[in-house]
């Protein structure tokens, strides 16, 4: 049993004690709700946009991804005849210089890609310099009889596909994709689209998968919950390596 001398003692530490951790448990507060900022990710969000848009022989739609008034692509239509012969082509076309379309090259033509769902557009994607062909059609030779008719490319008749795109907002690098659904007819090889929908992300450079209407790629950024675990083991270790009253 203790001694009245050392109860005495013990009685006289206690307010001080508990000063010393209110003060300590406000200052790692402080720190905390500080470094866990820091350590965050960026917060940011896809911008997804609903569409109903026909694209018809000879018209140009206008694809304004962030909606600033300012047209990032053009997805253009062209048709042409001369007597008995054809041609239809659909095109995807970067509206500013560092704009870009995902796609490849193939006989010294360039392709926009129909990208199917989940694919991931980011900046290791496979982007043209330039505009790339879509779908193309044509219909060659005289009497119908005797004519023959081209479809071709990555968009001829197909549905729910994705372009994969790359555009510049204020000077930074943004990620986003559109949906179309493309058909060419097989009497006038005219080439039509749907635009039914795009997207992109706002945090600049931050990979997007086709189709994702919202959230994020969590592949690329840690959680929220791994960022506080980290930052609080941080916090621990540092206390735990204080001495009291030091």
């Amino acid at each position: 049993m203790k001694n009245p001398s050392q109860l005495s003692k013990l009685s006289f530490r206690l307010p001080d004690f508990d000063h010393r951790l209110s003060a300590y448990a406000l200052a790692a507060t402080a720190a905390g709700v500080g470094v866990l900022a820091l350590a965050l990710p960026v917060e940011g969000e896809i911008v997804y946009t609903k569409a109903n848009k026909h694209i018809v022989a000879n018209t140009t739609a206008h694809l304004d991804l962030n909606h600033d008034g300012i047209p990032d692509f053009d997805l253009k239509d062209v048709y042409r005849t001369s007597f008995y012969s054809a041609w239809g082509s659909l095109f995807a076309v970067p509206d500013r210089g560092k704009n870009a379309v995902w796609g490849h090259t193939d006989h010294f033509s360039a392709y926009a890609s129909a990208l199917l769902a989940n694919v991931r557009v980011g900046p290791k994607g496979q982007f043209l310099p330039g505009a790339g062909v879509m779908a193309a059609s044509s219909f060659l030779g005289g009497r119908a009889r005797y004519a023959i008719a081209y479809g071709n490319g990555p968009w001829a008749n197909v549905m729910n596909r994705y372009l994969g795109l790359k555009f510049v907002i204020k000077g930074k690098t943004h990620f986003g994709w559109a949906r179309l659904n493309v058909s060419i007819d097989p009497n006038t090889v005219e080439v039509s689209a749907t635009l039914t929908g795009y997207a992109y992300e706002t945090v600049a450079n931050r990979p997007i998968l086709t189709g994702r209407k919202h959230g994020t790629d969590e592949s690329d950024i840690p959680t929220s919950s791994e960022a506080s675990s980290a930052t609080l083991g941080r916090l621990a270790r540092g206390a735990g390596s204080r001495r009291p009253g030091n």
